[in-house]
């Protein structure tokens, strides 16, 4: 999709704010209220954009997080498909290089952290390989594009 001026300042400003208004949108954008409304529909509709609420796993209870990264022997989308069912799994990226994918987990303990690597993820058929890379905090987490 061929994003222009327009595009780009509304999705400036979702990504600064989801919830903002359709009038104060118009306002930067300089269209009507019912103009701006039709574009954001339009980007929903083409799947540029999603507004969705962004949790911070630390004040939900889940301070324990890491990123595992999975080696498949077998059909990697299948492992995939199996892997995002499981519980604390909220990422899952399919890469190349060392492994296969990463999957991104958060857990209220380290003993669930353990439970979700050796009692469900090495027991998904084709994984041969999983190495949890534990966070220690978050440094940068962004929602905005370069080019937006």
């Amino acid at each position: 999709m061929n994003l222009d001026e327009i595009d780009r300042i509304v999705l400036r400003e979702l990504q600064q704010d989801g919830r903002i208004s359709y009038t104060a949108l118009a306002e930067a954008t300089g269209l009507s209220a019912p103009a701006v409304r039709q574009r954001v529909q339009r980007l929903r509709d083409e799947g540029v954009v999603q507004i969705v609420g962004v949790t911070d796993p630390m004040a939900l209870g889940l301070p324990v997080m890491a990123l595992i990264g999975v080696r498949v022997h077998d059909d990697v989308h299948t492992a995939a498909d199996r892997i995002s069912e499981l519980p604390g799994v909220i990422y899952v990226v399919l890469t190349s290089g060392s492994f296969d994918m990463f999957v991104e987990v958060v857990c209220k303990e380290p003993a669930e952290l353990l439970a979700v690597l050796n009692d469900h993820l090495r027991r998904v058929p084709g994984v041969t390989r999983a190495e949890a890379f534990t966070y220690f905090g978050i440094h940068t987490h962004r929602f905005a594009w370069p080019g937006t």
